[in-house]
């Protein structure tokens, strides 16, 4: 398998694609679970804000039955969202150069002796 079909592993998997003028992200993972924040947040039977605000905005129509469905709903958007960040030119070594640094070693500083304070 080619490295860039390997994802980043993680809790969310990052694919790196590679394109003619930089790279792509792919975060499909963090895209689903975005969508299914919204619609947690949606479905909030204490806070029906969001909920009333997306019907007023909404026609009337009747969703086939069974559609409502969290995964269902899910799919369905991530369908119609993108998950990928492009990064063109440098931009990709860049964001490599902030990762490592990010992700680096660093020292931990030493705890106080007890009654030091």
């Amino acid at each position: 398998m080619p490295d860039d079909q390997k994802p980043v592993t993680g809790p969310i998997p990052i694919y790196v694609r590679t394109t003619p003028t930089g790279v792509v992200l792919d975060l499909a993972a963090l895209r689903d679970l975005v969508i299914g924040d919204v619609i947690d947040a949606l479905l909030d039977p204490a806070d029906t804000g969001l909920w009333d605000r997306l019907h007023e905005l909404a026609d009337e129509q009747t969703p086939a039955e069974g559609r409502l469905l969290t995964e269902y709903l899910i799919t369905d958007l991530g369908e119609r969202a993108s998950s990928r960040i492009p990064l063109y030119g440098p931009a990709g070594l860049e964001l490599t150069r902030k990762l490592r640094a990010a992700a680096a070693p660093k020292a931990v500083p030493s705890q106080r002796e007890a009654g030091a304070a």
